[in-house]
């Protein structure tokens, strides 16, 4: 198998596959769009390997399904432990294969089909690029590992990690990466650069469209910034970032849309 200039990757289980049809059907798009790429996708599950795997032949992908294991405290709660163990396997698979960049990417949403080429667009001059989208607990703005691209020469430093405390509070993946990407000097750039439609259910979805950053989140995503934020959330076990971050959305209510 020729090694792909890019791979995207993506946690599945079958709890959140609820929109499975819609995100196999546009990386059929994605793919048409860009050809030289594969998908991966990464699942603690091992009974879900062969209805995946009928899946992307039903939708003709180029791809495969792994498998990995969760392995989490026992205090832990969060279903994060998984995302994030998932986004793991998926980068030392990536690295296998050889790619250039992994496009990490989450089963709930549906993005513009010529995804590939506006963050490889991004990317340039940084290693890390992020593009925005709505969070679908709470509809507010923000970035994570749902739409992130990064080189080679970074992915093979950093490693996927979860901090979840005693007391309940949590750091997301995409907040726990940024930890790693900060110890490397990872030159990031983050915008709203694409069209996403992050589903809150098999009908309902919250969109984004581009459109430039707000002026508060250009000050907490300055990389310094970020870092004594996340870290003021690890030291005190009290994530402040995301109480912030709440807080500037309070008065801006987005509505979930209905496909037309």
């Amino acid at each position: 198998m020729a090694r792909p200039e890019v791979i995207t990757g993506t946690p599945i289980c079958r709890q959140a596959a609820f929109v499975l049809d819609k995100f196999l059907a546009n990386q059929r798009e994605i793919q048409q769009a860009y050809p030289d790429c594969r998908m991966v996708l990464a699942t603690d599950e091992p009974d879900f390997v062969a209805e995946l795997e009928a899946q992307i032949k039903r939708y003709q992908l180029k791809g495969e399904v792994i498998t990995y294991e969760t392995l989490k405290p026992d205090y832990a709660r969060s279903r994060i432990w998984s995302v994030t163990c998932g986004r793991e396997a998926i980068r030392q698979y990536a690295l296998l294969q050889g790619a250039e960049y992994l496009l990490c990417l989450d089963g709930d949403m549906v993005y513009e089909p010529s995804l590939i080429s506006i963050m490889k667009s991004k990317i340039q001059g940084f290693d890390v690029a992020y593009s925005g989208f709505r969070f679908r607990f709470r509809g507010s703005l923000g970035f994570g590992t749902s739409c992130f691209m990064i080189n080679r020469k970074i992915l093979s430093k950093i490693t996927f990690k979860c901090y979840e405390f005693r007391n309940g509070q949590e750091l997301d993946d995409g907040e726990s990466i940024f930890l790693e990407l900060f110890r490397y000097h990872a030159r990031l750039n983050k915008g709203y650069f694409l069209p996403i439609k992050h589903y809150r259910n098999s009908q309902e979805y919250y969109a984004v469209e581009p459109h430039p950053m707000r002026w508060h989140e250009t000050l907490t995503h300055i990389p310094v910034v970020r870092y004594m934020l996340t870290m003021a959330a690890v030291l005190t076990r009290y994530n402040i970032a995301r109480k912030l971050h709440i807080l500037f959305h309070r008065k801006a209510r987005f509505l979930p849309r209905r496909p037309e």
